[in-house]
């Protein structure tokens, strides 16, 4: 073992010698040679990994995404399956129908209901949930349906109820034989599913829609439900795949396909087995068994489906009650992305191995032109690393060290030059960056007020119709009321209502997208307006009011409405961020390229604190007490300058106080 050793000692040392004594251009070339080779070996076995890596990610997020336009399609359907059972539950027949018992017309009109809306399943029972008319199988009735978990939530709560469920096949019977048929199936063995005690599937899964049926005076007459048996329907699986993937194959093969889960079967699905046919009766691997319809969890990532893989994303479904009873799943073929990756590979690889060969080739022709050590060029490079960028080498001869000086200087002037360059370029670019933020902040800004308001606006219509009847009938109740402890309870009642209903206008103030009436005016009117208005309002009394305004400011087009009420907005938080004392002061000006109007509102108040200065145009976003605000003034203050065209900016420093600063477009009115 030692004289092993002993000889292993020997060898390294001789070849230790043997390198040092090689010349400077072999050991310069030897090593450039293994730090390129070992360097290209490595950048590309990293960078094989980050594109394949980088490519099944791509195709996760996209599988995510088709999701979601999957989940839309799905619920579109029980959608217009709500509207059209909302609809016919408020016609004149259905409660002409029931109340006199012209049970013929019932039978005509619900079945031609049916059949211009694909429904299924559409019957009508009593208040009591006993049937009274079925239209397919007009002489199946009597039964009663008060128990089912979706036709009770409608004759209880009195109200829509709607959701997917699972139907027995006795209670399919009911509704037609064609539907026992239409969901009976046969489990069709699966490579990689889990064992199932049953061997076919009997029940269907179904999209159901029960509304409550009123008289004249909202009396409950009954409930009408409907319905769309997915079993064996293709109508949503099919639509997905047109909508999200276009028809569009890969080697023969739909590159999307879409399918519906009855627990896990495939009870509607575009996925073709080996014979071309739709895999109906196919059931879903062990994998995503256990995790989406055991563990209740979505499922993401490389799944056997059928016959091929595909990039898979299993989404659980559930009934009223929240029970998993199915899964909706897309899927693309994992064939297109593994190609691509495979190319990408190769590619990379090439230009690697290239690369490498370019670099060797530098190496030699470099160490080529080196043949002893310059002491000149390492005291140059010393002057160079301490930030001496002008120092140059000098030029003694003619020869190699010669010309390697004169490449010395040109690099160290280049350097010199690149470096400026890359200083300036880095002002421009951080400028143009600061400038993309703010373009991208007005613009989410924007966006995010736009669809606010649109949801606001429908929101405080439904509200207010029920709110003015309540208010209505408190006044009412209140003047035929005797008792004083009920009389204070309504005033309560009047009060909040009133609160409520002030609330609603601010928003539909703020949702209402009335564009602005433009006209040439003079700002300094607008401002001393607005603040002959506001110093006589009692708020305003012990607050120093400062004007500094310039009178050779241009006429601009604006709304002068609008523009004071945004002044007027302002001027009000500032007051109460001052508890009524402290100083307010107006200034205007024209900036210095004349093409904008500068109002700046300046007051003494508390501050706002920094992680809110990003918050404030937000819709309802308010730091004050819920009963003096609600959040809408600076977002309608923000929506009106961005219809002119302008823009709205805040400083702010906690303690010391806040500016607002309005900038005003100066145009003429046909720009």
């Amino acid at each position: 073992m030692n004289n092993l050793r002993m000889k292993m000692t020997k060898v390294l040392s001789k070849t230790t010698m043997k390198f040092t004594n090689l010349s400077l251009r072999t050991k310069l070339a030897f090593s450039f040679i293994v730090v390129v080779v070992a360097g290209g070996l490595a950048s590309s076995i990293i960078g094989i990994r980050l594109v394949a890596t980088d490519v099944v990610k791509q195709a996760q997020q996209k599988v995510q995404i088709d999701l979601n336009s999957a989940w839309m399609v799905y619920n579109e359907r029980l959608k217009d399956i709500e509207s059209v059972i909302r609809l016919t539950s408020e016609r004149f027949f259905l409660r002409e129908g029931i109340t006199l018992g012209k049970w013929d017309v019932l039978k005509r009109e619900l079945e031609r209901v049916r059949l211009e809306n694909n429904l299924d399943i559409l019957t009508l029972t009593d208040k009591s949930g006993r049937v009274l008319v079925r239209t397919k199988t007009p002489y199946t009735v009597g039964d009663d349906q008060s128990n089912d978990e979706i036709v009770g939530v409608a004759l209880k709560d009195k109200m829509i109820s709607k959701g997917t469920q699972i139907i027995f096949q006795e209670e399919l019977a009911k509704e037609g034989e064609d539907l026992v048929d239409q969901a009976f199936m046969v489990f069709i063995p699966t490579p990689k599913a889990k064992p199932r005690f049953k061997d076919r599937e009997t029940s269907g899964m179904m999209l159901k829609v029960a509304a409550p049926v009123f008289d004249e005076d909202k009396r409950l007459l009954g409930a009408l439900y409907g319905g769309h048996l997915l079993n064996r329907d293709y109508l949503i699986v099919d639509r997905i795949k047109d909508i999200v993937y276009r028809g569009v194959k890969y080697e023969g093969k739909d590159i999307g396909t879409a399918t519906i889960f009855q627990w896990d079967v495939r009870i509607s699905t575009n996925v073709r087995n080996s014979e071309g046919l739709r895999a109906i009766g196919t059931r879903v691997s062990r994998d995503v068994y256990e995790k989406v319809l055991e563990n209740g969890e979505p499922y993401i990532g490389r799944a056997y489906v059928v016959n091929a893989d595909y990039i898979t994303t299993y989404d659980p479904i559930r009934n009223v009650k929240g029970e998993i009873i199915g899964m909706l799943y897309v899927g693309i073929l994992e064939a297109p992305y593994i190609d691509r990756r495979n190319e990408l590979v190769l590619s990379f690889f090439a230009i690697a191995i290239l690369g490498v060969i370019l670099a060797l080739l530098i190496v030699v022709f470099v160490t080529s032109r080196i043949t002893k050590p310059l002491k000149h060029l390492v005291f140059a490079t010393e002057k160079i690393a301490q930030g001496d960028l002008a120092y140059e080498v000098p030029v003694a001869s003619g020869d190699e060290l010669g010309n390697l000086a004169t490449s010395f200087n040109k690099m160290t002037k280049a350097l010199k030059s690149s470096n400026e360059e890359i200083l300036k370029r880095s002002k421009e670019l951080e400028k143009a960056n600061k400038e993309l933020r703010e373009t991208q902040a007005q613009l989410i800004q924007t966006e995010k007020l736009s669809s606010l308001g649109r949801l606001a606006a429908g929101v405080a219509h439904e509200l207010n119709n029920p709110l003015t009847g309540v208010m209505t009938f408190s006044h009412l109740l209140l003047r035929s009321a005797k008792d004083e402890a009920t009389r204070k309870d309504l005033e309560i009642i009047v009060r909040e209502t009133t609160r409520c209903k002030q609330i609603i206008k601010g928003i539909l103030d703020f949702a209402r997208e009335t564009p602005p009436e433009r006209k040439l005016c003079q700002i300094n009117d607008v401002i001393e307006k607005t603040l002959s208005i506001l110093e006589h309002q009692s708020l305003f009394h012990n607050i120093q009011i400062e004007r500094n305004l310039d009178e050779r400011i241009p006429q601009i087009w604006i709304d002068e409405n609008q523009i004071e009420q945004v002044l007027m907005n302002i001027a009000l938080n500032a007051a109460e961020a001052m508890n009524g004392q402290g100083g307010l002061s107006f200034s205007d000006s024209l900036n210095q390229r004349g093409d904008f109007v500068e109002v700046r509102v300046v007051d003494t108040g508390a501050g706002i604190p920094e992680e809110n200065l990003n918050k404030i145009f937000d819709p309802f976003f308010t730091t004050k007490d819920p009963q003096k605000g609600t959040g809408l003034g600076l977002s309608v203050s923000y929506g009106i300058i961005q219809k002119h065209h302008g823009d709205i900016l805040v400083e702010s420093e906690v303690g010391k106080g806040t500016t607002f600063i309005i900038k005003l477009p100066v145009e003429k009115k046909g720009d």
